[in-house]
């Protein structure tokens, strides 16, 4: 588990790329909730990627683990987003929720539920049926 936690530092090195990309880029190019939309997307896609790619180097070695890796990682993500975001840039509550939103198109929590479940989904895609 301790080597999941570090890739966790790993994964919020690739969604503040992400993010940057997103800033730097087409999200000039877009409206704003597109711009969001597309990100998340690709983050979903980077985290699928590199949970294959941590699952190969250090194999997942049941549901249960797997399951714990993915709420490690997604209760990490939200102490680090709203610790972060509130305590050190400042950012109100509102602000940090604006996100969360569904209905007004915002994406993020389905971000969250991938990268609790991809360590799960990946392990039992990448591994091979048990004979009894």
């Amino acid at each position: 588990m301790l080597r999941y936690a570090l890739a966790w530092l790993g994964l919020a090195v690739l969604a503040i790329l992400n993010g940057s990309l997103r800033v730097l880029t087409y999200g000039k190019l877009m409206p704003e909730l597109a711009a969001h939309q597309l990100s998340t997307v690709t983050g979903i896609l980077l985290v699928g990627y590199t949970v294959v790619l941590l699952h190969r180097r250090w194999p997942i070695r049941s549901s249960s683990q797997a399951i714990a890796i993915g709420c490690m990682w997604l209760c990490m993500t939200i102490i680090f987003e709203f610790g972060f975001g509130h305590y050190l840039m400042g950012h109100s509550w509102a602000r940090l929720l604006h996100d969360y939103n569904l209905m007004r198109g915002r994406v993020w929590s389905l971000f969250l539920l991938w990268l609790a479940l991809a360590p799960w989904w990946v392990y039992r895609r990448q591994t091979p049926a048990r004979r009894i």
